[in-house]
């Protein structure tokens, strides 16, 4: 059994990100202490960035804790100030309740990020028109999850669930 304990200033990060916009540092928490079904990290972001596009989740609940610094943060068409101490609750559903934090300060903006871990998960990206289909699978050798991700736009590529099969 893993301790269950686990101080943040013990974390090893990881480097997260794309281009210009999106930027992220990622101390996996829960894996380490044990965890199973909850997944929880600690997100560190620096200025001017954002960790992830505009998404909403179908499945899973997230709930968001500002450790430090100041930000914002997107959800559906509302856009509120973040700072530190605020818990922020994103519960599964459609486009209404997309979110995004962003560090629209000078300082990093760290939070811990906890969330239900049931899989398969659905998640939408209103900006860019996506849907995705994200799976966790078993632990790889180095004691990661593999993730397996589906992404497509949301019209575009629809088929008819019979579309390519013999039906005759």
């Amino acid at each position: 059994m893993n301790k269950p304990i686990l101080n943040i200033n013990d974390l090893e990060f990881m480097d997260w990100g794309q281009g210009e916009r999106f930027a992220a540092r990622f101390g996996l928490i829960s894996r380490r202490i044990g965890a199973n079904g909850l997944g929880y990290n600690l997100t560190v972001v620096p200025p001017g960035k954002r960790a992830f596009p505009f998404h909403s989740h179908r499945v899973n609940d997230e709930m968001f804790f500002i450790v430090s610094g100041s930000g914002q943060i997107r959800i559906g068409d509302k856009l509120w100030d973040i700072r530190e101490g605020d818990v922020i609750a994103c519960p599964p559903g459609g486009p209404e309740t997309a979110h995004q934090i962003i560090n629209n300060s000078d300082a990093d903006l760290e939070y811990l990020a906890v969330s239900t871990t049931m899989s398969p998960e659905v998640a939408e990206y209103p900006d860019s028109d996506k849907v995705g289909v994200i799976m966790e699978l078993d632990d790889s050798k180095d004691g990661m999850p593999e993730i397996w991700r589906l992404m497509m736009k949301s019209e575009s590529t629809q088929v008819d669930y019979w579309e390519g099969e013999n039906t005759d």
